[in-house]
């Protein structure tokens, strides 16, 4: 019997004295069609999975049954055992104790998927989504794909264009390291307990190099930042403290961009021109 049986589910968490801990924003996934399409659209066959917080391991059953091997990181130590429990029939997979945020992945792949390539599979909780994204994008291509359950607020944001108000910083720094498709929206009725708001499922494709030619890339991303500080600052004020007003009016008037523009209405590729001239 699967775990996204609910009663199943229930029992082993009863079974194991386990309750959803919202310190570590635990919503445990029961829905199997989800469940399904998260483990079959987020590698290829040839990949080993990183996953993320398996919780009690519902979806690590399905990547378990698709995939060569599977690493499995969870945070929380009273769910070590349960996943010892649940995950028993599999010769497959590997459970660490650890938090991700601390992890080196370089020396966990070296040790574990030896010329694999690998792919990260993630139910996110919402308060760490963004900072374990921008984790696993800093590695480059060192992973293949990183497919992830976030709120739908912020999948809206990485997927947005520019000029739209869910536009911004992060939406540019994601892009400038993967391709970002939106695979499916989970209503809350979809896990136990149920979040308050609407999940997505995305996949990022992580590119071998930036679609963008940069000089300086760490000058690149203080000029986003600074241009999405203050979102109802033209960009020329917003960058005006550190790049000279004028100076930044110019260098958009080069790029035939009007000197009076906000920073949501310039894409990677602009932003990329701008820095450079900059």
């Amino acid at each position: 019997m699967r775990l996204t049986d609910i009663s199943y589910a229930r029992a082993v968490m009863l079974r194991h004295g386990i309750v959803p801990q919202k310190r570590y924003g635990q919503n445990f996934l029961t829905n199997p069609h989800v469940v399904d399409l998260i483990a079959d659209v987020c590698a290829d066959d040839e990949c080993g999975i990183i996953e993320i917080g398996p919780g009690i391991g519902t979806l690590t059953e399905a990547l378990c049954e698709r995939y060569k091997k599977v690493v499995a990181i969870e945070i929380d130590k009273t769910l070590i055992p349960v996943l010892a429990d649940t995950l028993s029939g599999f010769d497959n997979v590997k459970v660490i104790e650890g938090d991700a945020m601390k992890l080196d992945f370089n020396a966990l792949i070296a040790e574990h998927f030896p010329g694999m390539p690998v792919a990260v599979c993630a139910n996110l909780p919402y308060y760490i989504t963004s900072p374990i994204i921008m984790k696993m994008l800093e590695y480059g291509p060192l992973f293949r794909s990183i497919t992830v359950m976030i709120q739908k607020e912020v999948a809206d944001r990485l997927t947005s264009a520019a000029g739209s108000a869910d536009y911004g910083a992060i939406t540019l720094a994601v892009n400038y390291r993967a391709q970002v498709e939106k695979v499916t929206n989970v209503a809350p009725s979809n896990f136990i307990p149920p979040p308050k708001v609407t999940s997505t499922v995305i996949k990022m494709n992580v590119l071998q190099k930036p679609p963008v030619d940069v000089l300086n890339e760490e000058k690149l991303f203080d000029i986003i930042k600074l241009a999405f500080a203050q979102r109802r600052k033209t960009l020329a004020n917003a960058l005006d403290e550190k790049y000279g007003k004028d100076d930044v009016a110019s260098a958009l008037e080069k790029i035939n961009i009007r000197p009076d523009v906000r920073g949501e209405r310039l894409s990677l590729s602009d932003f990329a021109r701008l820095s450079d001239l900059i």
